[in-house]
């Protein structure tokens, strides 16, 4: 299995207290996506400024020159790097750091059936990504090992994928996180890379098997946050009779803008504010006036409105 990590103690991905699996590779190519790390299912590296005490001695024993030291920063170039891994070796601060690693299934249970003790009330693992279900061979082998511990198992999961893998682990899986970022199909190919058909089909299959689901939507400046975008994912979810418990506007952050720093990626959404809480309040009221008696919250921080008495 190739993973980027593992966070322990989560409380935002799932009921109850969490242990949480960050798999890498992803079909989508979100532009405001919160892990760009995750998105490649190639192994790569980053480099840690604040870290970094420019020594140079990753420079100097690259066997490629893929590492270079340009205007007092240090730039790797994945065309010319093998992945050898001399430069992690030397590196005294660990400023340069592996992005992904690969773990056998079972050493992967052994990791986070540590964590049992934990779950007691109402908690459990979450798999999660990138897309956790392009490695459904893999998560099947896992998930029927924690299983066999009583282990609650959420999968997130953006629905992208063959259905017949949902189909697979849904014996195994006790809550789905479900994104739902943009009903246009025409957005969805602008901002995601992909068309959306395939997700709302496999809501719609996956919905008839009768398994927990949570719906997540991002709110994203100028993105997903129109009240157009929320009405009519709410008319989607209501049309198609969709049975869900809940439904979390997860509000923007720009958290994240440091891994893009390291990757040498431009992020269109680095100086973006954070969304209103009034506004986030009236996307809520929307969705609520389409789809009542539902759970229909916000998640994430917000920015306070500020008026002048």
């Amino acid at each position: 299995m190739r993973i980027l990590n593992i966070q322990r103690m989560s409380t935002e991905d799932g009921p109850g207290l969490r242990t949480s699996v960050f798999f890498k590779g992803c079909p989508l190519k979100c532009a405001w996506c919160h892990n760009p790390e995750s998105i490649s299912y190639q192994l790569d590296k980053e480099w840690i400024e604040s870290s970094c005490i420019l020594c140079l001695d990753c420079e100097s024993i690259c066997p490629n020159g893929a590492i270079k030291f340009i205007d007092n920063q240090i730039f790797i170039d994945r065309d010319l790097c093998t992945m050898c891994k001399k430069c992690l070796d030397i590196c005294p601060t660990k400023a340069l750091k592996l992005v992904g690693r690969d773990i056998t299934v079972y050493q992967l249970y052994k990791e986070l059936i540590k964590d049992k003790a934990y779950f007691s009330h109402g908690g459990g693992i979450t798999l999660s990504g990138g897309e956790v279900l392009i490695q459904t061979k893999e998560v099947l082998e896992l998930v029927k090992l924690l299983k066999n511990d009583g282990i609650h198992i959420a999968i997130d999961t953006s629905g992208y994928i063959d259905f017949s893998s949902i189909q697979e682990l849904s014996p195994y899986i006790d809550l789905f996180l479900y994104d739902l970022k943009l009903d246009s199909n025409e957005k969805h190919i602008e901002f995601c890379g992909t068309g959306n058909q395939l997700i709302k089909d496999n809501l719609i299959k996956l919905n008839k098997l009768a398994k927990r689901i949570w719906i997540r939507t991002p709110i994203i400046p100028d993105s997903t946050d129109s009240k157009d975008n929320i009405e009519s994912i709410a008319r989607f979810l209501k049309d198609e009779s969709i049975v869900f418990e809940k439904w979390e506007l997860c509000a923007f952050n720009n958290l994240c803008k440091d891994k893009y720093k390291r990757l040498y990626i431009n992020w269109q959404y680095e100086n973006s504010s954070l969304i209103e809480k009034n506004k986030l309040e009236e996307l809520q009221d929307i969705a609520r006036a389409i789809i009542p008696h539902k759970e229909i919250y916000s998640v994430g921080i917000t920015k306070l409105e500020v008026t002048n008495e």
